[in-house]
């Protein structure tokens, strides 16, 4: 894992917008299509603004979650309509935002539904270009909080989780995590320092520990890595 700390929120987002940018011509050029995950949250939201600002081959890029609570549309609880505000600017058409399908009755046929949609995209087994990712002061990320049983799903890419903060939610899964092709950690705030300390000790008793760290780039600021 590469760690970049940067003075405050606002330069980590500005820097990660820049690196997707970059990762998004680099797989375009190579395979056509690049696919990339993201996370919800206050410093994404920025770096999406940002990207759409950037020098992006947007028609070759789809947009998926990483996670997704179960709340209705429109919910000010959904990450999906942060995202969309977030890209508001950038040239992408509605298909290219693929939303978890979290209005379902059925939520673990929605997950298989999500992961289907993905392997159409990226095919089987499904790899992402890049996920973003948080992290969470207690250690989760995605969805994947402690104690949590989508820890233990190996045999899906998409899962549900129980009631976290209030919410069940649709989540990635570690297989198809582990798979992406690059990983990017978003850590702002000096409520994450201490899980930001296990992460990169690669302390697998916390969720984010066990995401692979050997495609990855860190990006925090200096709140969240104490000197």
């Amino acid at each position: 894992m590469t760690l970049d700390v940067l003075p405050d929120a606002a330069a980590v987002a500005r820097r990660a917008a820049a690196w997707i940018a970059t990762e998004a011509r680099a797989a375009v050029t190579q395979r056509g299509r690049f696919v990339v995950a993201v996370s919800g949250g206050k410093t994404p939201w920025q770096m999406l603004r940002d990207l759409a600002a950037e020098d992006v081959p947007w028609v070759g890029v789809h947009v998926l979650q990483v996670d997704e609570r179960v709340a209705p549309a429109g919910d000010p609880d959904r990450n999906v309509e942060h995202l969309r505000e977030s890209l508001a600017d950038a040239p992408l058409r509605p298909e290219q935002i693929h939303a978890m399908p979290v209005e379902s009755e059925d939520l673990e046929a929605a997950a298989t539904a999500y992961a289907r949609a993905i392997e159409s995209l990226t095919g089987t087994p499904s790899v992402l270009d890049l996920v973003h990712l948080g992290l969470g002061a207690d250690g989760h990320t995605a969805s994947l909080v402690p104690e949590d049983s989508l820890l233990g799903v190996m045999d899906a890419d998409v899962g549900v989780s129980g009631v976290y903060q209030g919410r069940r939610r649709l989540s990635l899964t570690y297989p198809i995590l582990n798979r992406a092709r690059r990983v990017l950690w978003v850590v702002t705030g000096h409520e994450k320092a201490g899980a930001l300390a296990r992460l990169r000790l690669g302390d697998r008793s916390i969720p984010a520990g066990r995401v692979n760290a050997e495609r990855a780039l860190l990006l925090a600021d200096a709140a969240a890595v104490p000197a």
